[in-house]
């Protein structure tokens, strides 16, 4: 009959040959709970491999939000839905269940400066990345600059494009803060057409459709990326004055002079 001491070393030998670290952190611990709370065997089980899962899936979110480049962190949670009372609760309850990222959908979020947008994107990124899904954020230039790069390089674009099907959610931020030449416009139309029905696009701009010619000084190619954009897509339309401004107003009101 084995030792308790060569049960354990069997245990975590056998781990580790799993690559399931955390069991060979928490199998003796839990052991004790179960003996002194009378777990049956399955329970114990179920505890331990319950354990491994969700550390495995917390590495993995951890991995999926390094991984997804976003600029800083902002979470759902943390936007205040007050400062925009246009917005539908329902619709961002319904974009944060992420449903939309399956049926390759895209979601965009049309608005000034200052209201919101980035915050939500990356708000909605990570919530992609908590339920599994690959993200890759970037603002406009730098996914211009991306492709650019990609298609200086023989059939490096195709290339690009086709690497770029691994993440389910790109996020395309301040899309029309600076506008695109011919050759940046064309690209980032290769973008949108390779994306369409194949993948999520998130995109935010501070211009309405009507003025996406003036982004691509070509309203023919700014038709057709609308057109591939909203077929299968959620458009919220942000308004009111900037988070930041109020804020800082807010601040200056509240904030009393002291008399030298």
């Amino acid at each position: 009959m084995s030792t308790a001491t060569e049960v354990t070393k069997s245990i975590m030998h056998l781990a580790r040959a799993m690559k399931t670290p955390t069991i060979g952190k928490v199998f003796e611990q839990l052991a004790d709970t179960a003996r002194d709370e009378g777990w049956s065997h399955e329970e114990y089980l179920a505890a331990v491999l319950g354990r491994q899962v969700a550390d495995r899936e917390a590495n993995g979110t951890a991995l999926r939000i390094s991984t997804a480049k976003f600029p800083t962190r902002k979470t759902l949670e943390d936007f205040n839905p007050d400062y925009q009372p246009t917005l539908r609760r329902d619709v961002l309850a319904h974009l944060s269940s992420m449903s939309f990222i399956p049926k390759a959908e895209n979601v965009i979020l049309l608005g000034p400066p200052g209201v919101g947008k980035t915050h939500l994107a990356i708000g909605l990124g990570i919530k992609a990345c908590q339920a599994g899904h690959p993200v890759l954020f970037d603002t406009a230039a730098g996914w211009v600059n991306r492709l650019s790069e990609a298609h200086q390089r023989h059939g490096g674009l195709n290339a690009e494009i086709k690497r770029l099907r691994r993440y389910r959610l790109l996020i395309i931020d301040e899309l029309g803060y600076l506008p695109f030449d011919a050759d940046a416009a064309n690209l980032f139309f290769q973008l949108i057409a390779a994306r369409y029905e194949q993948g999520s696009l998130l995109i935010t701009s501070n211009m309405a459709f009507s003025r996406w010619g003036e982004i691509f000084t070509d309203e023919a190619v700014a038709a057709a990326m609308i057109d591939r954009l909203i077929h299968h897509a959620e458009v919220l339309a942000l308004d009111g004055e900037s988070y930041r401004t109020k804020t800082r107003r807010e601040l200056l009101e509240t904030t009393t002079p002291t008399t030298p």
